[in-house]
């Protein structure tokens, strides 16, 4: 039985960037991963969605070209290009990490992984199993979708997020269940090719986890798509396949449709840990800020240990989980990790929101950019959103920003990197920003909050 100093079950995000850097630290590592390395992100999540959200992209450029003198003429879109792409990205990719853990000399053990109370963990690939030791041992096991228990469901034809890659042709109508994240990217997608989407949420907006402004622009943006958007709605029942059963306030109506996806949350995959008894908060497994479990010795990271159920929330956990496993004290702070909607607009957020604020009776000072006044985006004939920050009153410590329009998800690091180091808004006015550039906006937002302090 071979023995390692750290054993790392989940070959996603998390799990694979623990490994390269445990094996960076000078840890002998061992890496077991199921499927395919790069988990649900690279091969059922991020990628293949960021592919599709991106032809849909330069398919709406083309058929708006007009504006800019551009004659284009009749448009067709192939389907079976966007799959064919999306293969080669995610095979690329997949290549990559595997190259990754080969330059570290880390053992990827194929098969599905389970913990015992001794830290031997069990790899069970079609039947031939084999067992290896552990001194640390990093859970990464990730989360499948949630599908809730709606009348009907056994007998439906339904997709989730981890299935509607493998739709071989575009449907003509598709209801999606649940206007998270997950939700208004596929919603984002299919409304960009024709396709009629109607969104059905339970709360009374899309995205309400994030601001409700970024909602509100969203929900206009969506609508200009033809996208229906159905909210405080409950769900009653699924006939004939996909035909959705709403009820609105007592009123019950039917919605057709070719396709059903339902994206209403995931859950925590926590088969491989059901010999630990490991303490939990609520469904998710229960880590002190250095992700360890109730036995020191186990490390839970990512989608397992609840928070942001975010790829890049998963790949900064399993840094911490390998730094503190090998000996060092690692220094991130969980507390800003940016959010981020790859939507059209994009919307991108970090730390509080209005509604936190507000609930916590925070004093704060708050201000907003439209970017309808933004020399970058008139030019580029896309002035849809806004730059807003949040900024403590009395010493104007900047404590969240939300932003929406074209490319924010890139933009988002930089009010991440104010907050990080604790910047405040005079710093942030002394700091001069290209122009044109969207970035001025974020600036001019800055400013205008310094002003009213």
């Amino acid at each position: 039985m071979q023995t390692y100093d750290i054993v790392i079950v989940g070959g996603g995000p998390g799990g694979y960037t623990a490994a390269s850097r445990a094996a960076a630290l000078g840890q002998k590592t061992a890496l077991i991963e199921a499927a395919d390395l790069g988990g649900t992100c690279l091969n059922r999540g991020c990628i293949p969605s960021k592919t599709y959200l991106r032809h849909a992209e330069a398919y709406r450029e083309v058929l708006h070209a007009g504006q800019f003198g551009i004659e284009t003429g009749d448009v067709h879109f192939s389907y079976n290009s966007m799959v064919d792409r999306k293969n080669n990205v995610i095979k690329t990719l997949r290549q990559g990490v595997a190259s990754l853990m080969k330059a570290g000399k880390i053992d990827v053990l194929r098969g599905r992984g389970t913990i015992h109370p001794d830290l031997t963990v069990s790899v069970d690939d079609a039947g031939k199993e084999t067992v290896v030791q552990g001194k640390k041992i990093i859970a990464a096991m990730g989360s499948t979708p949630a599908v809730p228990p709606i009348k009907g469901i056994d007998q439906a034809s339904y997709h989730t997020s981890d299935t509607i890659f493998e739709m071989d042709r575009m449907p003509e109508r598709l209801t999606i269940i649940g206007a998270g994240y997950i939700g208004v990217e596929f919603a984002s997608i299919y409304a960009a090719f024709g396709v009629k989407v109607t969104l059905v949420e339970m709360a009374d907006r899309i995205i309400p986890l994030e601001d409700s402004d970024a909602g509100d622009e969203l929900t206009k943006t969506l609508l200009d798509q033809n996208v229906t958007i159905v909210t405080n709605a409950a769900v009653e029942e699924i006939k004939d396949g996909t035909s959705t059963v709403i009820n609105q306030g007592g009123s019950r109506s039917v919605l057709e449709a070719d396709v059903l996806l339902i994206s209403t949350g995931r859950r925590a995959n926590l088969e491989a840990l059901a010999e630990l008894d490991l303490k939990q908060d609520g469904p998710y497994i229960q880590t002190n800020s250095m992700m360890q479990t109730s036995r020191p010795e186990i490390y839970a990271i990512g989608d397992l240990a609840g928070g942001w159920q975010l790829a890049h929330a998963a790949s900064a956990e399993g840094t911490i989980a390998a730094e503190h496993a090998s000996g060092e004290t690692p220094n991130i702070n969980m507390q800003l990790i940016p959010r981020c909607i790859y939507t059209y607009p994009e919307v991108a957020s970090i730390g509080f929101s209005e509604a936190e604020l507000q609930k916590e009776g925070r004093a704060y000072k708050t201000s907003k950019t439209p970017l309808r006044i933004n020399g970058k985006s008139l030019t580029a004939g896309n002035t849809k959103g806004f730059m807003k920050l949040f900024s403590d009153e009395k010493y104007g410590e900047i404590l969240g920003a939300v932003l929406v329009g074209p490319h924010v998800t890139e933009m988002i690091a930089e009010p991440e990197a104010f907050m990080q180091l604790e910047g405040t808004l005079e710093e942030w006015k002394a700091m001069v920003h290209p122009h044109p550039t969207l970035s001025e906006s974020l600036h001019e937002t800055a400013v205008s909050l310094l002003n009213k302090q």
